[in-house]
């Protein structure tokens, strides 16, 4: 037992030492505190009218610093963590300014701005009658002043770690900056921003020097506990102990019950994966089953249906969100440099490598980036200056964003009720549409407890249940296992059938793209390179990475009169003839090219040496990577018998063959 056992490591000495005197550096105060109490006076000492008084006006001032600092530090908390502008690092350093500024000199600089010949005490005494000094009102003020940067520095660290998809994707439902704010940023930065507000009540009701200094210490006034302690001190030193026992118990109680929550350290249990139970998955023609049979990878982690609760798909198509019909007329420029133009009903898969400005052009069309402007047209109206939520543009990212402090269900009607649609109407039409796609029965889970292709269920409908004009879908499938992905796919090319919009689908696999679209835009660089229905595209790509996408060789060259000089070295004996000079991609089919172990004789007019560089397994066949001095780099798909037979592995030396009959060539 003690072998599986993980031996902690011994700290230093070097560094324990000075450690442990840091503690009980810390400590010592602590401790002075609880051995000078006098335990059995302790009830009389916070009793006495005094204390109590002060004890009032504390919680007094306190409350009002932090529903002031709520006022207006969340905003400013906000405006640090979301928005780009001029002079923020002088914004976040003023912030900043009363967290190491001293007290005293915190009181000063209150009185110089708002005392009676401060800048602003005349003007506020003489037009609201209010003075802010030797008042109430004045230690609320001082408080504030030390205590709110307590409160904007924790929501400013909570809000920079929330993902700002959440935010981008409720706006492409139709909700408004302003309903975005409180109804998903709000909810999600929740422990941030009550830990903040804990650490700021927990300063004002400790508060001393700014306050002394700038509102004085009248009793019943502005004579806080902090203060009552400086006074006990010179007569009663007994009660200043007592009182002081009592602002740290509180002082300690709060940070108890944060339990480091203000550093950003997550609760145990916080990040705790709910427990993997399988997704029952029906097969597109056939009844459920569980995921993973038959050699199948299981679904994502997740709770699965419930007991008896149907899980197969109501083949229904999706009808028009509004009735209408709304063709797509796009016209972007920046990075992404295009025109787009599409009928009601289409579905368009975007492809191309990383960076080749797919996820750009989605954003562009929601208005959300400014690396590309887009000028879109939706049927009869014209969107270009519409916000985000204005241009009925709804988006699944990727994760499928769903807002994990609600429900299936309140995720679905979110869009709905965003448009003013009422709270019965809404969840209706919600729940009508998490029935189309399968997940009806999981309406009341939260996303924690949905698997992978469940989330993105509910993800699709609230999309749906929005209304759109147009949907966007990033990658909505990538984060799936084959056999729900392969499911969801299924789903979505049903419920698609009778969208009045039109739809595009950032994809970089093949699968999706030549099932789902009806036309395949390849992208480079911004730009597009193709744009043609998926058996065009699938015959003659036009770039070397849609042809390796859909599984082909691709090799870009030079026409001549003995064949196709390739850009990476070596010649490529064709059986097409182009005019010489010409750019053109090679495409070689995997299945046609011929692995040997010896120099094949024979027909062949293209023969390379070459080094087994890597075997995958595709299916019932394996794909073979063999790399050559003579040639780019060739994969050939052959039987595992025929592997076994040729004796193919890593490092072993081979010779590959390809017809020149089987080279078709795509000018460029």
């Amino acid at each position: 037992m003690s072998t599986l056992r993980t031996r902690r490591a011994r700290p230093p000495v070097a560094l324990a030492l000075p450690a442990l005197l840091a503690v009980a550096f810390l400590l010592m105060p602590l401790i002075g505190i609880l051995a000078r109490t006098q335990w059995g006076e302790v009830g009389a000492h916070l009793t006495s009218p005094g204390v109590v008084e002060a004890l009032r006006l504390s919680l007094l001032v306190s409350l009002w610093a932090l529903g002031l600092s709520l006022l207006l530090g969340v905003p400013l908390a906000w405006l640090l963590a979301r928005v780009e502008f001029r002079g923020k690092a002088l914004v976040r350093s003023l912030v900043l300014l009363p967290m190491v500024l001293p007290p005293t000199v915190g009181g000063v600089a209150l009185l110089l701005g708002f005392g009676r010949r401060g800048l602003l005490g005349p003007w506020l005494e003489g037009t609201f009658g209010l003075t802010l000094p030797f008042h109430t009102s004045g230690a609320v003020v001082a408080a504030t002043f030390v205590a709110m940067p307590f409160l904007v520095i924790s929501l400013e660290g909570a809000l920079g770690g929330l993902k700002q998809s959440y935010e981008e994707t409720a706006a492409s439902l139709g909700s408004t900056p302003v309903r975005v704010f409180f109804t998903v940023t709000l909810p999600m930065v929740a422990p941030g921003l009550i830990a903040g507000a804990a650490l700021t009540w927990a300063r004002a009701l400790g508060e001393f020097g700014a306050t002394i200094t700038f509102a004085g210490n009248l009793p019943g006034t502005t004579q806080t506990l902090p203060l009552q302690v400086y006074l006990l001190l010179q007569d009663e030193p007994e009660a200043a102990t007592s009182v002081s026992l009592l602002l740290l118990a509180i002082a300690m109680a709060v940070l108890i019950g944060l339990r480091g929550r203000w550093t950003g350290t997550p609760l145990a249990g916080e990040t705790a994966e709910p427990p993997a139970v399988p997704e029952k998955v029906p097969a597109p023609d056939g009844p459920p089953r569980p995921a993973g049979t038959a050699g199948t990878a299981g679904t994502a982690a997740g709770p699965g249906p419930a007991a008896g609760a149907p899980s197969a798909v109501v083949p229904v198509p999706v009808p028009p969100a509004d009735g209408g019909r709304w063709p797509l007329h796009a016209t972007l420029t920046g990075f992404n440099a295009l025109t787009l133009d599409a009928e009601p009903g289409t579905t368009i898969a975007v492809v191309g490598e990383n960076g080749a400005g797919k996820t750009t052009l989605l954003r562009a069309l929601l208005g959300l980036t400014p690396r590309a402007h887009a000028r879109l047209r939706l049927g009869d109206t014209d969107v270009t200056t519409l916000s985000p939520h204005q241009r009925q543009v709804a988006w699944v990212p990727q994760d499928g964003a769903l807002f994990p402090h609600l429900s299936a269900l309140s995720n679905t009607a979110y869009g709905l009720r965003a448009r003013r649609v009422p709270r019965a109407r809404a969840r209706t039409e919600a729940q009508a549409w998490l029935d189309r796609l399968g997940v009806g029965h999981l309406a009341h889970r939260k996303p924690a407890e949905l698997s992978g292709g469940q989330a993105q269920r509910v993800a699709l409908a609230r999309a749906l249940a929005a209304r759109p004009r147009l949907l966007l879908l990033d990658e909505p499938l990538a984060a799936l296992d084959q056999t729900t992905r392969a499911h969801v796919r299924h789903t979505l090319r049903t419920h698609l059938a009778g969208f009045g919009g039109v739809c595009l689908i950032v994809t970089h696999d093949p699968v999706e793209a030549l099932s789902l679209a009806d036309r395949v835009l390849v992208l480079a660089d911004g730009r597009t390179l193709q744009d043609a229905a998926p058996a065009e595209v699938t015959r003659h790509p036009r770039s070397p990475w849609v042809a390796r996408m859909l599984g082909r060789n691709a090799w870009p060259g030079t026409a001549s009169a003995d064949g196709l000089l390739l850009a990476g070295g070596g010649r490529l004996v064709v059986a097409e003839a182009l005019p010489e000079g010409a750019q053109a991609l090679a495409i070689i089919a995997p299945e046609a090219v011929s692995v040997h172990r010896d120099r094949p004789g024979g027909s062949p007019r293209n023969v390379w040496p070459g080094t087994v560089r890597e075997v995958t397994s595709v299916g019932s066949r394996l794909r073979v990577l063999v790399g050559s001095p003579q040639a780019p780099d060739l994969v050939a798909e052959i039987t595992p018998e025929a592997a076994a037979e040729l004796g193919i592995v890593d490092g072993a030396e081979v010779w590959t063959s390809v017809k020149a009959t089987e080279v078709t060539l795509v000018r460029l």
